[in-house]
C-alpha cells in the first residue's frame, strides 16, 4: 500500500508530462500546417526587412527589401547602409556588391547559406521538413515562436527562432555555433504582388568577373 501511494504521484507526473509533450506536438503540427497552407497558396511575396547581426565583437544593422516568387526565386535587395544584392533565379544563386569588380555565384543545390530555406516558403514543401524537430518556445506577445534547425545546417547553426503571427513569419533569429546571432524583422508585407522573373536575374555591369563559391553570405 505504501509503495502504491509512493508511485502514484510519479505515475501521475509521467502521465501529465506525456500529455504536455503530446499537446505541444499537436500544436506544432497545427501551426506549421497553417503556415504551409498560407504560403503554398501564394505566388509572390514582398516585404521590407531589417537585419541585425551581433557576434565576434561586431554589431551591425542593415535594411532592404525581400522578394519571393514561385518557384524558388528569391531576392534580398539591401539598401542601407550600403547596397548589395543576394538573388536566386530558381537554379543559381548570385551575390553582388555594386561597384566591385567581382561577383559570386553557385548552383542552388550547392548553396551553403542560412537564407536558402526561405525560398521554399512559396512552394509545396512543409516547414517541418525544412526545420526538423520544431518546438514552441516563449516569444513576443500576440505571436507564436517555433525553434528548430534548418535541415543540413546542423554543422553551422545551433538554433533558429521563427516568429509567427496570423500564419505569417514576421521574424527570424538565427544563432550560429559560435554564438553569433542574426535577426530579421519583416514589415510592410505584401502578398501576390506583380513581379517579373527578370527581377530575379543579377543586374551586373559588363566586365564584372564571376567567381564560383558555395559561400554567398552577404557580409
Amino acid at each position: 500500500m505504501r509503495m502504491r501511494k509512493f508511485l502514484s504521484p510519479l505515475l501521475l507526473m509521467g502521465i501529465l508530462t506525456s500529455l504536455q509533450v503530446g499537446a505541444q506536438v499537436a500544436d506544432v503540427s497545427r501551426i506549421t500546417a497553417a503556415v504551409d497552407q498560407h504560403y503554398n497558396h501564394l505566388k509572390s511575396f514582398k516585404a521590407d526587412f531589417t537585419e541585425t547581426y551581433s557576434g565576434n565583437g561586431i554589431s551591425r544593422t542593415e535594411s532592404g527589401t525581400l522578394w519571393l516568387k514561385k518557384p524558388g526565386k528569391m531576392l534580398w535587395q539591401y539598401a542601407e547602409p550600403h547596397p548589395k544584392v543576394f538573388v536566386t533565379d530558381g537554379k543559381t544563386a548570385y551575390f553582388y556588391v555594386p561597384g566591385e569588380l567581382q561577383a559570386r555565384k553557385t548552383p542552388l543545390k550547392k548553396l551553403d547559406d542560412f537564407r536558402s530555406p526561405l525560398r521554399y516558403l512559396l512552394g509545396n514543401t512543409k516547414l517541418s521538413k525544412e526545420f526538423p524537430g520544431l518546438q514552441i518556445v516563449p516569444g513576443p506577445p500576440g505571436t507564436t515562436t517555433l525553434a528548430g534547425v534548418p535541415k543540413g545546417m546542423e554543422d553551422r547553426i545551433s538554433d533558429v527562432l521563427l516568429t509567427i503571427q496570423n500564419s505569417r513569419i514576421t521574424g527570424i533569429r538565427i544563432t550560429q555555433l559560435d554564438s553569433s546571432t542574426t535577426d530579421f524583422q519583416f514589415r510592410n508585407i505584401q502578398e501576390n504582388v506583380q513581379v517579373s522573373d527578370a527581377k530575379f536575374r543579377p543586374d551586373v555591369p559588363a566586365g564584372v568577373q564571376w567567381i564560383e563559391s558555395e559561400d554567398l553570405n552577404p557580409d
